[in-house]
């Protein structure tokens, strides 16, 4: 047993002795008992209980809480009444939001773009593309990932203009200094995600930022890139969809992301739902049509609950383009003319232009159509694919369907 002397000081404590007593009684042990448990004298306890101990070694308050089995709350409060400065706890890395949903067809995005903060050394990201796309759920799992298993603090600061907080506002100022910013980012290794950066942004602010705080990254998602300094853009392409010859292979259907995302959202509604034969077809060329568009297929899904798939390809059903979602205000159709609002006049023009194209074009198809040579289209062009309103694949590109019905008012 280790005896502590009835009385390091003379003077009594007793705010220790009275919470002893008080813990001991709720554990229904005796002095004898508990002496036992903490490896201590009774001699000492019976001290401590007394108040003829002022202040008791910090093992000996230690073996007590654990024979006591205190929480960390009663520990901290049992240490205080015994005389010793509880130091802080150091605060753990700060989580990103819960997400909502599983998110499916992004497992090579999210590696790569965990590797580019985590390994490759990039500091800002912006994730482009046409909204409902998919570029929050995206940032949100890489967000998470870093968090899960780098112990990456993750700030988040969102669009929504009723909940702003007081780093939202600043983050949308353009006029906002770093030194504002600053104090809401310490020196650990941290993930700032500004989500929906479609207005302004304080990008000088930003850059300045990253300059003074090494373990900082930032990760933005925005229809279409920011231009900031040293951005990396990585444009966000809508789920893969399947090939024509493949549309009766239920096998292959399965593994195709569109596919896997539509099946997904109609089970969350009708879960008793296969995707059967009888199905397959019409739910690939719907996958097809929508461009594996992922705020579509959900729309899609949606509408499933009073029209069917094949009545959708025939036109029958209401405008998925005009449809909301549950607890959204923007429509497919909203979405895409405010990545279109973004674009640039001649880059506007020439994606009408294509668009009236029904095939797949190459570099070349698109200076005859705009009559113009192809050293002048290229930059416009990259800028179309970084918006997502053009789809690349190897040496060929294809305007979506869903940007040519809005551009020409046909029925979806």
């Amino acid at each position: 047993m280790i005896d502590v002397p009835a009385a390091v000081e003379s003077a009594t404590n007793p705010d220790f002795a009275a919470s002893l007593r008080v813990l001991r009684s709720r554990a229904c042990l005796t002095q004898q008992e508990l002496a036992d448990f903490a490896a201590l004298s009774v001699r000492a306890v019976r001290d401590m209980e007394a108040g003829r101990v002022r202040r008791p070694r910090q093992e000996s308050v230690r073996l007590l809480a654990d024979a006591l089995r205190l929480d960390e709350r009663e520990r901290t409060s049992f240490r205080t009444a015994a005389g010793h400065r509880t130091q802080p706890a150091e605060p753990g890395p700060v989580p990103p939001p819960a997400p909502l949903n599983m998110i499916i067809g992004r497992e090579a995005e999210v590696e790569a773009l965990t590797d580019a903060f985590a390994t490759h050394g990039h500091r800002l990201i912006t994730l482009s593309g046409l909204s409902g796309v998919g570029k929050t759920r995206l940032a949100l799992e890489v967000a998470w990932q870093l968090h899960a298993t780098r112990g990456w603090s993750v700030l988040w600061s969102a669009a929504e203009p009723g909940g702003r907080s007081r780093l939202d506002e600043l983050l949308r100022d353009p006029g906002c200094r770093a030194d504002e910013i600053a104090g809401f980012v310490d020196n650990r290794d941290t993930l700032l995600v500004i989500d929906g950066a479609d207005g302004e942004l304080a990008a000088a602010a930003v850059a300045e930022l990253l300059r003074r705080r090494p373990g900082l990254r930032l990760l933005i998602t925005a229809l279409l890139p920011k231009q900031i300094s040293g951005e990396q853009v990585v444009p966000v392409a809508p789920l893969s969809v399947p090939e024509p010859s493949h549309d009766d292979d239920l096998a292959r259907l399965a593994g195709v992301s569109a596919v896997r995302l539509f099946v997904s959202h109609i089970r969350r509604l009708r879960p008793g739902f296969r995707l059967s034969s009888a199905e397959a077809a019409p739910v690939a060329r719907l996958s097809r049509r929508l461009d594996g568009l992922p705020r579509a297929l959900e729309l899609a899904a949606w509408a499933s609950l009073v029209v069917s798939v094949r009545q959708m390809l025939d036109c029958q059903a209401p405008g998925l383009l005009d449809m909301t979602a549950p607890g959204s205000q923007e429509s497919l159709r909203d979405g895409l003319l405010r990545t279109l609002t973004g674009l640039r006049g001649r880059q506007r023009s020439l994606l009408d232009q294509l668009s009236r194209l029904d095939h797949s074009w190459s570099l070349d198809d698109a200076a005859s159509q705009a009559n113009r040579p192809v050293h002048e289209l290229f930059g416009d062009i990259h800028t179309l694919c970084s918006s997502g309103m053009i789809r690349p694949d190897g040496d060929r590109f294809e305007v979506l369907n869903l940007v040519r019905v809005s551009l020409h008012g046909c029925p979806a």
